[in-house]
């Protein structure tokens, strides 16, 4: 060979080499970010605007030039609300691309199934306003993030919205939890039974079979009891169920309250006027528009690049919520890079300390567009929630309105159910407590 054709030669094998190395550096600057969703079943309703929202925040945050130049790739899993499904998800998608930067479920059942493996798997499982409520506890659920809230905080605040139209007093009177027969379902009741010691009210649980298209039974209930007020925790076609049927008994919607699950645009817009009165919780405050909305208008659906298939979903209550989850994975992955390097994809070990480590400031929240819907917090070793704050969406007739001004749960109650259910988890997984002190 000529030394013309060797120079050649070892320039074009020199070329194919750095091609070979250029495209795994290529691929490395996808962050892999899976989600979990429900399109179909029984919480389809609620699954599929809540689902457009976390694709359409991941869509702006890469339109944006993604996260300090790392671009989110995702990918769905249909789950249909089955915990069984959802765990193959979780064991499909963990290792995809370089590893799931963390997993939101999407359902209680399917975290209660998954934060077992966790652990094992060095997985952050991310369930802002859902999951286990007691995993607020960062010294024994290391990997979980109830981020904003959770059921107990939730139904505590509820409570707290009931006692001041009571003028303070709600001694003798009665509440019914009306909810799904599941372990969503059953989250809000221990912290219920210790209000209504407190509170001297007498609580009525009412659970419902799913899917709960059939609840003329539990109305009968409380057409006979006449409670005077009635919690909905529920989802998905249980909503509208329970609203026709508390019009047909001739009970007053403005006495109902709904988790946030239960409370969304869909749920009673083909009610209309039937169900004006009708409360829901909020987290924090995602009955608001802000900012976000404009941008998610402006770069995907003025572009025909939107996720929902009717551009007024933008701006919905569960549309806003899945935005909102979306957001809080996008920061905790930018947190972390802060550490480990801007401009990196992370390893879920590193997410999570990002998610340990947040602060969200009121500045920050202005700048990506939520400063109106979600108020500052940080996450720390102890704490995963952050901070709870809630405001009460009432429906009259045609959308939802803020009613309530801002609610923040007891820490006297909140904290001993969190240590004591904390703590009964560690006992019977043989999980040992790390300190962060």
């Amino acid at each position: 060979m000529s030394f013309k054709k060797a120079v050649i030669a070892a320039a074009t094998a020199a070329l194919g080499l750095g091609a070979m190395m250029a495209a795994p550096a290529a691929q490395a600057q996808e962050q892999f970010v899976p989600l979990l969703v429900y399109r179909t079943g029984q919480f389809a309703p609620l699954g599929i605007p809540w689902g457009d929202g976390k694709q359409d925040y991941l869509k702006l945050v890469n339109a944006k030039g993604g996260i300090n130049g790392v671009k989110i790739k995702f990918e769905e899993c249909e789950t249909a609300y089955d915990t069984a499904k959802g765990v193959e998800c979780y064991e499909r998608l963990k290792g995809r691309d370089g590893g799931a930067a963390g997993f939101d479920t999407q359902s209680t059942g399917i975290t209660f199934a998954v934060t077992d493996k966790a652990a094992g798997d060095k997985m952050p499982v991310i369930t802002p306003g859902y999951g286990l409520s007691q995993s607020a506890d960062g010294k024994v659920f290391e990997w979980n993030f109830p981020l904003l809230g959770n059921y107990w905080t939730a139904a505590d605040s509820i409570v707290q919205d009931i006692l001041k139209k009571e003028k303070g007093n709600l001694k003798g009177k009665k509440i019914a939890l009306v909810y799904h027969d599941s372990p969503y379902g059953k989250e809000p009741i221990p912290l219920l039974q210790k209000r209504a010691a407190k509170e001297g009210f007498d609580l009525m649980l009412l659970p419902v079979t799913a899917p709960g298209v059939e609840q003329k039974s539990t109305w009968l209930q409380i057409r006979q009891n006449r409670p005077d007020y009635v919690l909905l925790w529920s989802a998905g076609v249980m909503t509208p169920t329970a609203v026709r049927e508390a019009q047909a008994t001739g009970y007053p919607r403005e006495k109902m309250y709904a988790i946030w699950w239960g409370g969304s645009d869909h749920d009673v817009k083909d009610i209309g006027a039937g169900a004006k009165g009708y409360n829901t919780v909020t987290i924090h405050n995602t009955a608001e528009r802000d900012k976000v909305h404009d941008d998610v208008k402006a770069s995907l659906y003025d572009k025909g690049q939107g996720t929902a298939s009717d551009p007024k979903e933008l701006g919905q209550l569960a549309h806003t919520r899945g935005m909102v989850i979306a957001m809080l994975q996008v920061e905790a992955i930018r947190t972390a890079q802060e550490k480990y390097g801007k401009g990196k994809v992370m390893t879920s070990e590193q997410v999570r300390w990002g998610l340990e480590n947040m602060n969200m400031t009121q500045e920050r929240l202005n700048e990506l567009g939520f400063g109106k819907i979600i108020r500052p917090f940080k996450t720390s070793c102890d704490n995963h929630l952050g901070a709870d704050w809630a405001r009460i969406a009432t429906w009259d007739g045609s959308k939802f309105n803020v009613t309530s001004d801002w609610y923040q749960s007891d820490k006297s109650l909140i904290d001993p159910l969190v240590k004591e259910y904390a703590d009964k988890y560690a006992k019977e997984k043989n999980v040992t407590p790390r300190s962060c002190s």
